[in-house]
C-alpha cells in the first residue's frame, strides 16, 4: 500500500513541477494530510504492527532564505489503526488498542534541489491517544491515554503553482512504553507513517 501511495503522489505532482519558475517558500501555509499508518506494539518477544487509513491537517510558516528552507508546522492527525491480542501480560486476557487523535508541533529544514522541488528533514514533539481497553477474569477495564513522544521524517515538496504545493513524507515517532493507571507495563509504542499532503500559501 505504501508503495502505491508513493507512486501515486510521485505521478500527480512531478508532471507539473518541470515545468515551474524558480518559487518561494516563505509564507504561512496549511494543508490536508492523508497516507498510511502503522501502528507497532512490542512487548518482549512481541513485535507486531497493524496498518490503517492516516487523515488530517496541518498549518505552518516556512521562511525561504534561498537555497535552504527553515519552518515550523503544526497538525492534527486520526487513523483508523487497530489492534488486538491475546495473553499480553496475564494468561486469559485481551487487550484491544485503538489509535486516537494524534497532534504534533516541530520544525523542518529544506533545501532546494531544483527551481520549484524541496528535500527536507523534520522532528518535534507529538502526543497521541490511545484508546485502550482490556477483558480479564470476566471484567472489563478501559481509558484513554495520552501519550508523549517524538517524531522524526523526511520528504520532498513540490511547488505546483506559486501558491499551492504537494509532498510526500515519511515519519517515524515513538512513544516510549505504555503506563496503565500509573504502572509500567514495558509494552512499547511507535509508528510509522507515509503521508501525502496538499496545501496553499497565503
Amino acid at each position: 500500500m505504501k508503495k502505491h501511495i508513493a507512486a501515486a503522489a510521485l505521478a500527480l505532482i512531478a508532471s507539473p513541477a518541470l515545468a515551474q519558475e524558480a518559487t518561494t517558500a516563505t509564507g504561512i501555509k496549511a494543508g490536508v494530510v492523508v497516507g498510511y499508518d502503522s501502528t507497532n506494539l512490542s512487548y518482549y518477544d512481541l513485535d507486531e504492527s497493524k496498518g490503517g487509513f492516516l487523515y488530517g491537517a496541518t498549518l505552518g510558516y516556512d521562511y525561504d532564505a534561498g537555497p535552504v528552507v527553515v519552518g515550523v508546522e503544526a497538525e492534527i492527525t486520526g487513523a483508523t489503526t487497530k489492534q488486538s491480542y491475546d495473553n499480553l501480560l496475564l494468561a486469559g486476557d485481551r487487550w484491544k488498542l485503538s489509535a486516537g487523535r494524534d497532534l504534533y508541533v516541530g520544525a523542518r529544514l529544506g533545501v532546494h534541489v531544483a527551481p520549484s522541488v524541496l528535500l527536507y528533514a523534520k522532528g518535534g514533539y507529538t502526543n497521541a491517544r490511545a484508546d485502550l481497553s482490556i477483558h480479564y477474569d470476566g471484567e472489563k477495564y478501559g481509558e484513554h491515554d495520552n501519550l508523549d513522544g517524538f517524531r522524526i521524517g523526511a520528504g520532498a515538496e513540490v511547488a505546483v503553482t506559486q501558491s499551492t504545493f504537494a509532498r510526500i513524507e515519511y515519519r517515524y515517532s515513538d512513544y516510549g512504553n505504555y503506563r496503565y493507571d500509573e504502572v509500567e507495563s514495558r509494552i512499547g509504542l511507535s509508528r510509522h507513517q507515509v503521508a501525502l499532503t496538499s496545501g496553499f500559501r497565503f
